[in-house]
């Protein structure tokens, strides 16, 4: 909090004590800089791309490195209401889906981290208005009155620093505007379980020199599978949240903006389908098996995740002479309940032993930041600073089986609750585990015009990371996926690294932006905290460093009526932090351990065209070859559990595009008609990275395409809109996810709700 006070102060007096007061340049990065729509609406003339990819405003084409951006606008005409809708618009970001929101990953060119750790942070960062998150759940809710999202690829630790080994999801929201006004959104989901969606937001001037907007959500969805044991739906959601921003301009020079979120979560989901058929006597235990196609359980304790999320955060940004000082101080507090069927049955059988969990998780974030940049448009820019963060994460997991056995196995399934099974007995264990993460960090990025075509560009950062991790198992019986007691444990790791960027940037002519740069990526260092924690998984994980090589020809042709960017690149990262397989007393686990050596190459292409004033077409295409270098043992571990080289990295689809249009006829009268076409394919890609190669290709998700639809009639204005949207047309079936570990040997699918056709109506007025 003193901190929080400091800065605001600083950068207060240092605004007020300027000797000459000069109005901001719009072509710094700030409040004052707003970022207008990626696409004009009224003029023949697409408006440029603006994106804050570099820590300041400036044109996409302008920005030497990849960066796809998603409006607001075309991911709400797509029906998506978080990053998952985000994936099929952006072909290199890729989702690992779980069972619960903990668990779930982001992949960017086929690079990302999945565990099940407290004391392990994501490879790839989700910023919102400047604020990182430093939870990869949190990526995960919704998106509340966006403006758009930059998707940066490669490492971005220079100027990001903390969790951008892999790269960066920018998130920017919709500012207030001058005067009053607002918007409401309501829509109607059916096909695949009934679904309301609740949006709106109004812009409050409460002076000639503060500005407001606040916003609210609610969304509640039925789910698309059918649980046979409670005769219910599942994998459905029930949410709502607020959001508001105000802007002050304090003086010429000096302008806050304060941002406040509330959201609560109630999601049931995901039920993992049994998608194979089990061995034995599971076989008639679960709804008929049909892979992909699965839309039933039957479980007796319904998978779900209860969070509860809040946050708040105060920019400062002051015109101190030709320079802006920005201070952005934040805190965020998060919890999340996971509650979880880990048997998959409806009741613990003779041989079949139930396993259920309940997880409650804390944590908060308090973070940082300070920089100075400068202007644009002279021999030397830049942008410098500095950044710290503190992360608190504990969690109560508790694990409850019930065991009933008996020699010989029965040949048909018996309740544990029958008359004549042998007693039960109810092993039961609680570990109490947590984490402490700090950071802090020095960074300074700069671009040297050497003339008007060609630019030099630099940058160094040197970060300094502190992590405390404890851990205390308390077991009242051992049994099935529960250890003995442990602990207590309590670890430290420190490490300080240098990392930076460095490249060129070339106008080959006015239109056409040719670059090249080196990257180097760092991760901190972690440890494998999670319930079945024992002896051997208290070492340290190293740090993870990544070297990155990028090459980019940006394209604006017709006046910015089309836009062709294109990149390739080659990554190769090193102590790879991953879950590696292992064999532990004869039973398959895995470990979040320095896995090895992991690399990525591939190719990029983004297209925009505007051939027309009403028509416009976007696009993308990625190919990503991701695969492992050289993996070892974990420490202490079996050599067995091995990925061997060559094997492809999880969530990395060679092929992957998007490809969408969309089309206004103008009537000249009191309402126009609005048509819009969005198609995205995917080649197969691997779920479950593991030693056996019988797991990888049971556990590869099959290529698949789908294809939406969506007409409107929109008042000339703009002010009333009423839709009609099909999304997956062709009823195109796909999986999540796939894992082993089902009963009987089986595998379990995890079905997200677009693997189904299902309709929507949707409407909007503006006010």
């Amino acid at each position: 909090m003193r901190t929080w006070m400091m800065s605001s102060v600083l950068a207060i007096v240092a605004a007020q004590g300027a000797s000459a007061a000069m109005a901001q340049d719009s072509t710094v990065a700030g409040p004052q800089a707003a970022a207008p729509t990626p696409l004009a609406e009224s003029a023949d003339q697409p408006g440029d791309i603006v994106v804050t990819a570099q820590k300041r405003t400036e044109r996409l084409q302008d920005v030497p490195l990849a960066v796809t951006v998603v409006s607001g606008e075309r991911l709400a005409a797509a029906g998506g209401i978080n990053l998952e809708g985000a994936q099929n618009l952006v072909p290199t970001l890729t989702i690992r889906k779980s069972g619960t929101s903990l668990n779930q990953s982001l992949f960017l060119r086929g690079v990302g981290t999945s565990t099940f750790s407290i004391a392990g942070e994501p490879s790839i960062s989700t910023v919102v208005d400047g604020v990182v998150y430093a939870r990869a759940a949190e990526a995960f809710s919704d998106l509340v009155d966006l403006d758009r999202i930059e998707v940066l690829r490669g490492p971005q630790g220079t100027l990001f620093g903390k969790n951008a080994s892999a790269g960066v999801i920018n998130i920017v929201t919709k500012r207030p505007g001058p005067d009053f006004g607002g918007s409401m959104d309501a829509g109607y989901y059916f096909g695949n379980g009934p679904e309301y969606r609740v949006r709106g937001a109004v812009d409050v001037p409460l002076s000639q020199n503060v500005r407001s907007r606040f916003t609210g959500f609610f969304s509640d969805y039925d789910g698309n599978i059918r649980n046979q044991t409670t005769d219910s739906r599942v994998n459905g959601y029930h949410r709502y949240g607020v959001r508001g921003m105000v802007v002050a301009d304090a003086s010429p020079d000096v302008q806050f903006t304060l941002i406040g979120d509330y959201r609560r979560a109630r999601d049931n989901c995901c039920a993992e389908v049994i998608g194979t058929a089990p061995t034995g006597i599971a076989a008639t235990l679960v709804p008929t098996p049909r892979g992909d196609e699965t839309r039933a359980v039957r479980q007796n304790l319904i998978t779900r995740t209860n969070e509860t999320a809040w946050g708040v955060s105060l920019q400062a940004d002051a015109t101190v002479g030709t320079q802006t000082v920005t201070s952005i101080t934040a805190y965020r507090d998060y919890k999340n309940q996971e509650i979880r069927d880990g048997d998959f049955l409806d009741q613990a059988y003779v041989g079949l032993n139930q396993l259920h969990d309940d997880g409650p998780q804390t944590g908060n974030t308090f973070s940082q930041e300070l920089r100075l940049t400068s202007p644009q448009n002279q021999f030397f820019e830049y942008v410098a600073g500095f950044f710290y963060s503190r992360a608190e994460s504990e969690r109560t997991f508790v694990r409850t089986d019930q065991v009933c056995n008996r020699t010989p196995a029965p040949t048909t399934p018996i309740p544990c609750s029958a008359a004549g099974a042998p007693a039960s007995t109810f092993p039961q264990g609680t570990a109490v585990f947590g984490s402490v993460f700090k950071n802090f960090a020095l960074f300074t990025q700069g671009t040297f015009n050497l003339n008007d075509d060609l630019r030099l560009i630099g940058g160094l950062r040197y970060t300094a990371d502190q992590l405390d991790v404890f851990h205390r198992r308390t077991t009242l019986l051992s049994g099935p996926g529960i250890n003995p007691s442990f602990g207590p444990f309590s670890g430290k790791a420190t490490s300080t690294n240098f990392s930076g960027k460095a490249g060129v940037q070339y106008d080959i002519v006015p239109e056409s932006t040719a670059y090249a740069t080196y990257a180097r990526g760092y991760k901190g260092p972690a440890f494998n905290i999670f319930y079945n924690l024992t002896a051997t998984g208290t070492n340290v994980i190293a740090p993870e460093t990544a070297d990155s090589y990028e090459a980019g020809l940006k394209n604006s042709f017709l006046n910015g009526r089309v836009i062709l960017n294109l990149a390739a690149y080659y990554a190769k990262y090193h102590n790879f932090q991953a879950n590696n397989p292992d064999v532990v007393a004869g039973v398959v686990v895995t470990r979040f351990t320095n896995a090895g050596t992991v690399s990525t190459r591939g190719g990029e292409l983004d297209l925009i065209v505007r051939p027309m004033r009403d028509l416009n077409l976007t696009g993308g295409l990625a190919y990503t070859d991701a695969k492992v270098d050289a993996f070892r043992a974990p420490v202490g571990g079996s050599t067995s559990g091995v990925i061997p080289s060559g094997t492809e990295l999880p969530y990395a689809p060679k092929w992957k595009g998007s490809l969408g249009a969309d089309y206004r006829i103008r009537t000249g009268g009191a309402v126009d008609f609005q048509l819009g076409v969005q198609g995205s394919y995917q080649s197969s890609q691997l779920s479950q990275f593991d030693a056996s190669a019988a797991i990888r290709k049971a556990a590869t998700i099959g290529g698949y395409g789908i294809v939406d639809l969506s007409a409107a009639v929109v008042e000339a204005a703009d002010r009333y809109r009423i839709g009609f949207q099909v999304k997956n047309l062709f009823d195109q079936s796909f999986a999540a996810a796939i894992q082993s570990g089902g009963p009987g040997g089986s595998y379990r699918y995890i079905i997200p709700r677009d693997a189904d056709r299902y309709f929507g109506v949707v409407g909007s007025a503006k006010f």
